[in-house]
């Protein structure tokens, strides 16, 4: 297979495309239906598309074909997805009953519709649709049909990367799940254990409250520096350990929490909390200080390891109860600072938490290699879907070799 930068191209009524290629309507290669409701749920291996994607599984198969375009309808209008072979159609969505395969190779049509983003021509509306009406005349444009399949296996092999990469993170948070449930329980190598109050522990270790061992700092303003550290909600992570952090004129922030580096923050709002918002101030913020959103606890520790503190506070066993307290309206309930001060907690010797923190930030670091290598792949897909569904670059079919021109 050999890609080649495109030179020749025509103007049509979407625009530059290569002379090679038509415009036509998605009506004129594709019959699309309304799906239905499934008449039975949860029971079969055939697959349930709604708007959303798989929602469920049954017994009986709406369609039967090789490959299947599915677009929500309502709910999640214009997101598009693929199915192949037997598969039921939910009524929030519009599937591709029939094609016409001599023209369209439908997992090219997946990657260009999903790339042209039918969501933005959803109906503006309270609830925004997608119709029959609008995708029949919805204009795209073809390259010959051998191109098409050339240019949706480069994009599959990509994805199928992508894919494998996703289980080796589900499969590393699954192993990390197991190891708190562990390590944060019973430790690492004890045999005598004692009940307490927040359960089954070694009988080496102590039951202490939050603020026995740390403290939510005060704030306070900063006036000796024109420039700060500034860390909004959006730069707390949720699955990693160190928030980051941008520069601002002290001007530019209005409100704000004090925090200094190697603070934990911790979410104190819905659904910021339910989600794991929690990270730690980096050691690098200029002058060790930072300031942070009004929605966080900045917590200092004076008689824990801070990594062993976050890890505690991370794991569902104890978050949940610092949630389960929380107050206020449904739609804006934030948990109180007493909530997490007086929320007990498992204290090992800090030989045992350094120990415990090693292991568990292992598992972190392989994590963050690992996502970090999936966002570079997800960069790697969006710059081919650039370059070849908009014919910029071309694949020659019928090559063995790859090069670029």
């Amino acid at each position: 297979m050999i890609f080649y930068k495109e030179t020749a191209f025509q103007e049509t009524l979407i625009g530059k495309i290569p002379s090679a290629w038509n415009i036509t309507k998605l009506g004129e290669v594709f019959r699309f239906r309304n799906g239905e409701r499934p008449k039975i749920q949860g029971v079969g291996d055939i697959p349930i598309f709604g708007a959303n994607g798989i929602m469920g599984y049954t017994n009986e198969a709406l369609v039967d074909n090789e490959f299947t375009i599915v677009v929500g309808r309502v709910g999640a209008s214009g997101q598009v997805h693929l199915g192949t072979g037997k598969i039921w159609v939910s009524d929030n969505a519009i599937y591709s009953e029939e094609y016409n395969n001599t023209k369209v190779y439908p997992p090219f049509l997946f990657y260009l519709l999903r790339y042209k983003k039918l969501e933005q021509f959803a109906s503006k509306t309270t609830h925004p649709i997608i119709t029959q009406t609008f995708l029949n005349n919805f204009l795209i444009e073809l390259p010959p049909i051998e191109e098409q399949r050339a240019v949706a296996g480069v994009l599959g092999v990509v994805d199928s990367v992508i894919a494998k990469t996703d289980e080796v993170i589900a499969k590393t948070e699954r192993l990390k799940k197991g190891l708190m449930q562990t390590l944060l329980t019973r430790g690492i190598g004890h045999k005598e254990f004692k009940e307490t109050e927040i359960g089954k522990i070694p009988k080496t270790w102590q039951v202490v409250k939050v603020e026995d061992v740390a403290e939510i700092r005060r704030n306070k303003s900063i006036n000796d520096f024109e420039k700060i550290a500034f860390i909004p909600m959006e730069l707390i992570p949720d699955s990693q350990i160190f928030a980051k952090y941008e520069i601002k004129a002290k001007e530019e922030v209005r409100s704000f929490t004090y925090c200094e580096a190697g603070d934990i923050l911790l979410a104190k709002i819905t659904p910021s909390l339910e989600n794991g918002k929690q990270g730690i101030v980096p050691f690098d913020v200029p002058n060790k200080i930072a300031l942070a959103t009004t929605e966080v606890f900045p917590i200092c520790c004076k008689g824990i390891n801070r990594f062993f503190l976050f890890y505690v506070l991370k794991f569902s066993k104890f978050r949940n109860k610092i949630i389960a307290s929380m107050i206020g309206t449904t739609g804006r309930q934030r948990a109180s600072k007493e909530s997490v001060e007086r929320l007990k907690i498992p204290l090992p010797p800090i030989e045992e938490q350094q120990k415990i923190v090693e292991i568990l930030s292992d598992v972190d670091n392989k994590l963050e290699l690992e996502r970090n290598e999936k966002a570079r792949l997800e960069r790697i897909k969006r710059g081919l879907m650039d370059l070849l569904l908009t014919g910029k670059v071309r694949v020659k079919v019928g090559c063995d070799a790859v090069c670029s021109g």
